[in-house]
């Protein structure tokens, strides 16, 4: 039997990583492709974004529902959780490995990419799959504005300075994390930058990219699959070569103040209003990122609703349906979050 191929994407909280995986759903190209989703936060809500899209297997009424192609792990970081969920998960699709052809996995914002390739050498799972490639997505305009990393002139400066230093942040040191295992690099919202802004960012990030891997740009999660899938990188076989800051530690600790809080309001929300109440609070609370579905006055559509700092971006994805309840929910990643105070805010 042939090992299934798995394509492993991360990046950052907001970089487009969930488009970017509806996108090569919608274009698969005859592939049959399971998803899995790794979700920070009591709400599954990137993997509703997904499933909504309806070319996939819950959206099929000739599938059958007890084993849908979209697994969704919403117990945390799935480099920390990996044993308990992903090992029985990979052991149900590898069961019907004769109808998948490809696997995509997308990680948390806050996961470690090198953790999870290393389940891959597990005896339960070499035998059946292979990480074919590692994509890192990267959000430009985020990059270009300083609020990942900082300021990249400055952090260029230092590190030319004296290598040495340890100034980087932990979210710093997961962003070359990202960048040292990844076999190609997707910039995304080069829309939002001017050309120059876009070639400054997209060059400093071929510098820290490993020799040979490619920083490709990225609009709106639209790239061919050719280039997406088919990497053959059996990367779990050669992880030596992609070294991170976390090689010589057991394992890793998040910041146990990073938490997720889930709000739920059986009321309708207008989306200018919202949006305009979210950008007051994120200046109020240290808050990573906001995701969900807004119920909206007279509106028959869902609207999906996606936050990165004072960038908000929202559409209708579909009708809201007969049995479900129409209410808004939005979880909210951040640092030492009041979830009071969340909720207060969005209530008005």
């Amino acid at each position: 039997m042939h090992k299934i191929p798995v394509t492993v994407v991360t990046g950052f909280l907001g970089s487009g990583k969930t488009t970017l995986v509806r996108h090569l759903l919608q274009n698969n190209q005859g592939r049959r492709i399971a998803v899995l989703v790794n979700e920070f936060g009591e709400v599954g809500i990137d993997g509703d974004i997904l499933r909504s899209c309806q070319v996939c297997d819950d959206e099929d009424p000739n599938v059958d529902a007890t084993h849908p192609n979209i697994l969704e792990l919403a117990n945390g970081c799935l480099c920390c959780t990996v044993q308990e969920e992903f090992l029985p998960t990979m052991q149900k699709l590898l069961k019907r490995r004769t109808e998948i052809d490809a696997i995509v996995i997308e990680t948390s914002g806050l996961a470690l990419p090198k953790p999870l390739v290393q389940a891959f050498r597990w005896p339960e799972i070499r035998t059946g799959a292979t990480v074919d490639g590692v994509v890192t997505v990267v959000d430009g305009d985020a990059l270009a504005k300083g609020q990942m990393v900082g300021d990249l002139a400055a952090l260029e400066a230092q590190r030319q300075a004296d290598d040495s230093l340890e100034h980087e942040t932990p979210i710093e040191e997961l962003f070359e994390d990202q960048l040292a295992c990844a076999d190609m690099v997707l910039l995304t919202k080069t829309d939002l930058m001017a050309a120059a802004e876009r070639d400054r960012v997209q060059a400093w990030l071929q510098a820290q990219a490993p020799t040979g891997i490619k920083v490709v740009t990225c609009h709106q999660g639209k790239i061919h699959p050719e280039v997406l899938l088919g990497f053959n990188a059996a990367v779990e076989d050669h992880l030596d070569s992609r070294p991170s800051h976390h090689d010589h530690e057991a394992d890793h600790d998040h910041d146990e103040d990073i938490n997720s809080i889930c709000v739920e309001l059986n009321q309708a929300l207008d989306p200018k209003i919202l949006v305009k109440r979210l950008q007051t609070l994120v200046q109020q609370q240290e808050i990573y990122r906001i995701k969900g579905f807004v119920a909206v006055p007279n509106k028959a559509m869902r609207l999906v609703l996606q936050g990165v700092g004072q960038r908000f971006d929202h559409f209708y994805d579909r009708p809201w349906k007969p049995s479900e309840p129409r209410q808004t929910r939005l979880v909210f990643i951040g640092h030492s979050l009041d979830g009071e105070q969340i909720r207060q805010a969005i209530a008005g």
